[in-house]
């Protein structure tokens, strides 16, 4: 119960200062209220016994539309709920479900489903606001967005939509469209985060949507611009922008296919993990078989192929999502890229959380901050999940998991 004083010890504990050895940490009604490098008396406590694995901070996906055969646009309750838990499995404590581009009639639905399965989500990663992916993209960069709803911004269609709900925190478009920067000006004036994705924006227009509130890249890489050439002269793309610009955030999808190796490592060299987040991505094939799948509602969804570890178009022209769960990318980014294990956890929670401002309650593992907590080996192979306080994934029974010392 989260009113149940928890407490963990023997474990290593990865905080902003570094890891701590024989780490113990106790928290209570949800939050962490003591942290140590010495066993922490607390007779009324139930005990975890982290038998020498690492303590974390619970991943933040700050980009997912599904999982478990499940995908947000279902617009169900069930499909909602069935995706919290699958990802919990993962280490993923706290997520921004995302859509894809869409009519306003099924954005307004998903956005209803939403605020009644957020109330009724008690065993799964934590909802913490919605990501609006589209649907004002360019269709020239559409990859896998269903290009019969893309369109440009609609000053009566997003006011309207922002209006109707205050939960979307997140809201993905091409910087370039006609009027995209007036709505990147309105929605961050209502506390939305105006993220710059599937796009053909050169870098002269990339610095005006940074100077009108744009402040995050969309899965740098995928479905933007690079370098292109235009009668002879060539101009700087979104991808060359992301790392020109300090005040830009850039988010990743490290499942090393969407991104290989060296392009890992050059994202951490040039942005640094306090600068990028990494995110799944993950369409309702992930923890699934590999095979056939819809991306986006079963009702109006894409057929897709997952093979080789991620999701296909049928002709295999573009990737389709990805299928990666957050122990992954995590895991990836110490083995593919070299990334010191503190700092590629800092990519899936810190630097998330900044992103998002919540950094205040999510992200590190320190006294008054959310009991997020992810217990896993040394393959960031996940063992406990915790959300605020609650155990909701559990691998095996621990040893010594006992009430009372």
């Amino acid at each position: 119960m989260v009113d149940q004083r928890l407490k963990i010890f023997n474990g290593k504990l990865i905080t902003p200062t570094g890891i701590v050895d024989n780490g113990c940490i106790l928290m209570a009604e949800g939050i962490i209220t003591a942290i140590s490098d010495q066993n922490i008396d607390a007779p009324d406590a139930l005990e975890i016994d982290a038998c020498g694995k690492y303590i974390s901070p619970g991943f933040i996906d700050i980009h997912i539309h599904g999982g478990g055969g499940h995908d947000f646009m279902d617009n169900t309750v069930g499909a909602f709920l069935a995706i919290a838990n699958t990802h919990a499995r993962y280490g993923t404590t706290a997520m921004l479900p995302t859509t894809l581009t869409s009519s306003k009639e099924e954005l307004l639905e998903t956005l209803r489903i939403y605020e009644i399965a957020d109330k009724q989500n008690v065993n799964g990663s934590q909802f913490i606001g919605m990501h609006l992916e589209g649907p004002y993209f360019s269709v020239k960069q559409c990859g896998a967005q269903d290009p019969r709803y893309i369109r440009d911004p609609d000053p009566e269609e997003y006011t309207e939509i922002l209006s109707n709900t205050s939960v979307i925190k997140r809201w993905s478009a091409a910087p370039e469209l006609n009027g995209a920067i007036e709505f990147g000006k309105y929605v961050t004036s209502k506390g939305v985060l105006a993220s710059i994705a599937h796009t053909d924006a050169i870098y002269e227009e990339v610095l005006i949507a940074v100077e009108n509130g744009y402040s995050l890249a969309t899965h740098l890489y995928s479905g933007m611009s690079g370098v292109t050439r235009r009668n002879a002269f060539r101009f700087a793309g979104v991808v060359e922008s992301a790392f020109i610009l300090d005040e830009m955030d850039v988010e990743i999808i490290a499942d090393g296919i969407h991104l290989p190796p060296p392009l890992l490592k050059l994202v951490y060299k040039i942005k640094g993990a306090g600068k990028t987040a990494l995110v799944t991505d993950a369409m309702r094939a992930a923890g699934m078989p590999e095979g056939e799948s819809i991306l986006g509602s079963l009702k109006n969804g894409l057929k897709v192929i997952v093979e080789d570890g991620v999701a296909k178009l049928p002709d295999r022209s573009a990737f389709a999502g990805s299928v990666a769960t957050t122990n992954r990318l995590v895991h990836n980014m110490v083995t593919m890229a070299g990334v010191p294990l503190p700092e590629a956890v800092k990519m899936a929670t810190t630097t998330p959380a900044k992103i998002m401002k919540i950094e205040n309650k999510k992200g590190t593992l320190a006294a008054g901050m959310d009991a997020d907590i992810v217990i896993f080996d040394d393959s960031v192979n996940v063992d406990i999940t915790i959300v605020k306080g609650r155990v909701v994934y559990r691998k095996t029974l621990v040893d010594h998991e006992t009430a009372g010392s």
